[in-house]
């Protein structure tokens, strides 16, 4: 892409700013390089955000650019989500502020409408149709976010009819599928999980220690078929949306909770990778083939780790009481061989909110792993790995995921906001497996954790899906997939069918890549706009929850630095807020060069700086949440 100064005209997508103004973002193919011309509230005024338009950006000083003559090209977004207004006998929908920043007439068909009324409509020929009316006490931050990043909310009718249809085929032995229902099983997750796609046995292989480990994941692929109303769907979703306070689920749940969920005493039929574990923790042989289970037990985590912790057994452990010593020497194993290699664990500390029988925000606390946690995790690890190996020694393209290297601007980021939180990472230029572990354990347990784990992982940047095989550097691992989740994820429904079509005699993969590629940037789109949700959701229930606390003081840290202020984070309480650089004493500020810094005349803020914040002002609608320093 030309960055010279001269006018252009170039095709883009459109984002929206809440105070009313937008940009023009142009990506360069194939690299990270992006172009932002702002756009005028009046330019915008048509538009929705996601919108592809062609427009010409002049250049307008200090490497700023301007959008004019903007038309549009594709509009990708077909349902909004906005409140009524009404003026002189007319009605209006004032669409989310991220996504509109106007006024649109709307059409409310036969359905009657009031000011306030909050309503979802679909966007057609340029007009605005009401869909359907929320009704009085609906969750509107829910719905908002919903309509917002295009997710799918409720299964069309010949989807439910075909996943009905799925149910009715039972669940028996036969060709080559081998029977693992005298083998003890078991399925360990959250007492509310309901759709359960992992189970795990664990058996002494011989006389030199060896174990075996066997990950029975569902077989998902065997009721989904291809190119059906069922598979289709499942493919537009491309994952589980889990907002707090409701899942939208990529299968429909008369499968994903009930006809394919790996629940106890049950005959299921699974894909198994069996690992054998030699005495070191390294896998030696892996297998893959098509089998009948039958959990034996069903445990929650907490259970699982006072028994890993402590030896305590819970009465639902009873059936796999002997079996349970093997599971924990296992993942020991996996522990010692993963801590030799490096990388992180695939933490999933996170903030959990609480609601009462009425629906409010009750509560708002941090979640972290248990042992028990850490033990699955090892297990789904390596059962990942081994399939991408399998796959990648038998010549079979398939959807890979990986993590590239950091680069070493961002290494020195952390480097910085490690020191300013009394850390010293001592990351080199080019940041290793080892190095990144060594740091990891130094922060576990520390009050500044949360906030360093936040910066941590922005700087290690996210993971991708791609047929290009290559490493993942957060784990450590030279080659990845995701196989364990097919429930919940299209990725690894893909990665099903592809090993079953190897498994059933099918060699003739040379023309895949091209496919598999469109299906990887497919589900990488869907997965960014499913992230995107589930935080946008969080923030809103976060100036939810704070909009209580208007006032308080609560200790915090700085964890970004941007032009107009700093983000901080409570501590212990996983909620963001602004702190205004126009509020702050000794100014004016400005950021210094890679935004570690916020300088002023005679004080400076940098990142990973304990502070102490006052509540000020909270805005659900955009999920904001701001602070005055007190001094």
């Amino acid at each position: 892409m030309d960055t010279s100064a001269s006018p252009r005209t170039v095709t883009g997508r459109v984002d929206v700013h809440p105070r009313g103004f937008g940009f023009l973002t142009v990506q360069k193919p194939g690299t990270p390089e992006v172009l932002s011309a702002f756009i005028t509230p009046p330019d915008l005024n048509p538009l929705f955000a996601g919108d592809v338009v062609s427009a010409t950006v002049t250049a307008s000083g200090e490497g700023r650019w301007t959008a004019s003559g903007l038309s549009l090209v594709e509009r990708t977004r077909t349902v909004v989500y906005g409140e009524v207004v009404s003026r002189k006998g007319a009605f209006f929908l004032r669409i989310d502020k991220e996504v509109s920043n106007t006024d649109w007439p709307l059409d409310p068909g036969s359905t009657p409408v009031q000011h306030n009324d909050a309503v979802v409509a679909r966007i057609a020929d340029g007009k605005v149709v009401l869909l359907y009316k929320l009704e009085p006490g609906a969750d509107r931050s829910l719905e908002r976010v919903i309509a917002r990043h295009g997710l799918h909310r409720d299964f069309p009718p010949e989807v439910i009819e075909e996943a009905l249809r799925a149910k009715q085929t039972p669940h028996a032995l036969g060709g080559a599928r081998r029977d693992l229902r005298s083998i003890p099983t078991v399925t360990v997750d959250a007492p509310s999980t309901r759709d359960i796609d992992d189970a795990i046995s664990v058996l002494p292989a011989g006389p030199d220690g060896a174990l075996r480990l066997l990950v029975s994941i569902a077989d998902v692929s065997e009721s989904v078929k291809e190119a059906t109303p069922l598979d289709l769907e499942a493919r537009a979703r491309a994952t589980s949306v889990y907002l707090a306070g409701r899942v939208l689920p990529m299968l429909p749940e008369e499968l994903s909770a009930h006809w394919l969920s790996l629940v106890p005493n049950e005959e299921r039929h699974c894909l198994t990778v069996e690992l054998r574990i030699d005495a070191e923790g390294r896998v030696t042989a892996a297998d893959v083939y098509e089998s009948l289970i039958r959990s034996w037990a069903r445990l929650n985590y907490d259970e699982v780790a006072d028994f890993l912790d402590d030896g305590t057994v819970s009465p639902a452990m009873e059936p796999v009481r002997d079996a349970m010593p093997w599971f924990r020497l296992a993942s020991a194993r996996l522990a010692v061989s993963r801590a030799a290699r490096g990388g992180m664990a695939m933490s999933r500390d996170e903030a959990r909110f609480t609601f009462d029988t009425a629906g409010a925000v009750s509560g708002l606390a941090g979640e972290k792993d248990t042992s028990a946690h850490n033990m699955i995790e090892r297990f789904m690890v390596a059962a990942n790995e081994a399939i991408a190996s399998w796959l990648m020694t038998r010549g079979v393209p398939t959807v890979y995921r990986v993590h590239e290297q950091p680069d070493p601007q961002r290494v020195a980021d952390v480097n910085a906001f490690a020191l300013h939180s009394g850390f010293a990472a001592g990351f080199g230029a080019q940041l290793t497996p080892l190095a990144l572990a060594a740091f990891d354990r130094q922060i576990a347990g520390a009050k500044a954790e949360a906030a360093l784990r936040s910066v941590l992982r922005r700087s290690l940047g996210p993971s991708r899906y791609t047929v290009v095989p290559g490493p993942h550097f957060g784990l450590a691992a030279p080659l990845y997939l995701h196989f364990t989740s097919p429930i919940r994820r299209y990725a690894d429904l893909a990665v099903h069918r592809l090993i079953k079509a190897y498994l059933h005699g099918r060699r003739d993969f040379v023309h895949e890549d091209p496919e598999i590629e469109k299906l990887s940037q497919h589900i990488n789109v869907r997965a960014r706009s499913a992230n995107r949700a589930e935080a946008d959701r969080h923030h809103e229930l976060e100036a939810r929850f704070m909009s209580t606390r208007i006032g308080q003081q609560f200790p915090a840290r700085v964890v970004r630095v941007k032009p107009f202020g700093l983000l901080a984070q409570l501590d212990g309480m996983w909620v963001e807020g602004m702190v205004p650089a126009e509020g702050l004493a000794g100014g004016p500020y400005r950021p210094d060069a890679r935004e570690l810094s916020m300088v002023g005349k005679t004080r400076t803020f940098t990142v990973g700086m304990p502070i102490t914040v006052k509540v000020v002002s909270t805005d659900e609608q955009l999920g904001r949440v701001e602070f005055a320093l007190v001094e």
